[in-house]
């Protein structure tokens, strides 16, 4: 359950943003950056940690969330880059599920549940 958190937010988040104006950055780019950061490293430790039929399953919302923002290939770069970079560094770090990441799960997926309700409140809804 804890996992649709985050999902739906960013359904909500998407059916109505705040959209930029043509070739510049929304407002809400340094919590979309985090926020694609955060689903890298879930794409990482969800399966190491034995979450089962989640081999694609960050990637998949990853993917949702640009398909939703339709960014320019700069700013698509940038979001796929955050991506990588969140699982690159808990690849770096853990071979196998230990305690600490277990805790790192819980955590990103509690941070990424308030990023993505922030981001609406702030700049959802038509």
């Amino acid at each position: 359950m804890k996992r649709l958190l985050p999902l739906l937010a960013i359904l909500v988040l998407w059916s109505g943003p705040v959209r930029a104006a043509e070739g510049s950055t929304p407002p809400y780019e340094t919590d979309l950056l985090k926020l694609a950061e955060l689903l890298g490293g879930l794409h990482y430790l969800r399966p190491l940690c034995g979450m089962t039929g989640e081999d694609q399953a960050w990637r998949g919302e990853m993917q949702a969330l640009i398909d939703a923002e339709q960014p320019s290939d700069a700013r698509r770069g940038k979001l796929v880059a955050a991506f990588n970079q969140g699982y690159g560094s808990y690849a770096q770090v853990y071979r196998t599920c230990t305690p600490a990441a277990a805790l790192a799960v819980q955590r990103q997926l509690e941070e990424g549940a308030r990023l993505a309700h922030e981001i609406v409140v702030r700049y959802g809804g038509n």
